[in-house]
């Protein structure tokens, strides 16, 4: 399943009443769509907030795959108040748990910190509608972008994986491609001319100039060609 934008924002509205650390944790899945488990075990010594980039380590990634990707507006607006809340600092978790602040949140309290938010927002429990729907999410929403771009954003290793299990094209994507057809089938000729499809009229100069040869008589009944 694949978050939808309207339900996105519904849990956004509702993130702070859940848990602060909830809220960073949602704002960051959605802007990067990285898995909730890379997410959660992100340390301060990951991110370089004057630079606005982050580094996903290998061994918290399920490809392992170790990457460095830019971070939005939005997610250094959520990381700055994460750092408010945790004061933290060097290796000190981004989501510290609230018994040992030196150890990272459990998988089990982020998702129920979904679940949570899910019935605050009055959103339906939903089966797929989890954490991973916001990386569905993400890769449906730059569906526009070159596969390996998306692929370098968002920690895929491979392609196929992306256009198998992540990428959803909806009614209105469907639209626009149709409509994107149908303006360049209705262009003016100049505009198909442009795209390829009218070679011109024919060029004078590619005429092949035919000259006949007339014979004469000449002198000793000998048969002579002028060109």
């Amino acid at each position: 399943m694949v978050l939808d934008e309207e339900e996105y924002q519904a849990l956004l509205r509702v993130s702070r009443r859940v848990n602060r650390r909830f809220r960073v944790a949602l704002v960051l899945a959605h802007e990067t769509g990285h898995r909730i488990d890379a997410i959660r075990q992100l340390r301060w010594s990951d991110i370089d907030l004057e630079s606005g980039v982050v580094r996903w380590r290998a061994r918290h990634e399920k490809t392992g795959y170790e990457h460095t990707t830019p971070l939005t507006a939005e997610a250094l607006a959520g990381l700055e108040e994460a750092r408010r809340i945790s004061q933290g600092t060097g290796d000190a978790p981004l989501l510290p748990a609230r018994r040992d602040p030196s150890v990272c949140v459990s998988r089990s309290l982020a998702r129920d910190w979904w679940v949570r938010a899910e019935a605050i927002a009055g959103l339906e429990p939903k089966r797929g509608r989890g954490w991973h729907s916001l990386r569905r999410k993400f890769a449906t929403d730059l569906m526009d972008l070159p596969l390996k771009v998306l692929c370098e954003l968002g920690g895929w290793k491979n392609a196929q994986t992306v256009l198998r299990c992540y990428q959803k094209a909806d009614e209105g994507q469907l639209r626009k491609a149709l409509e994107s057809r149908r303006r360049v089938r209705t262009s003016s000729p100049d505009q198909r001319e442009s795209i390829g499809g009218n070679p011109g009229p024919p060029n004078p100069l590619n005429k092949t100039i035919t000259t006949i040869s007339k014979p004469h008589r000449s002198r000793g009944n000998v048969t002579r060609f002028s060109r």
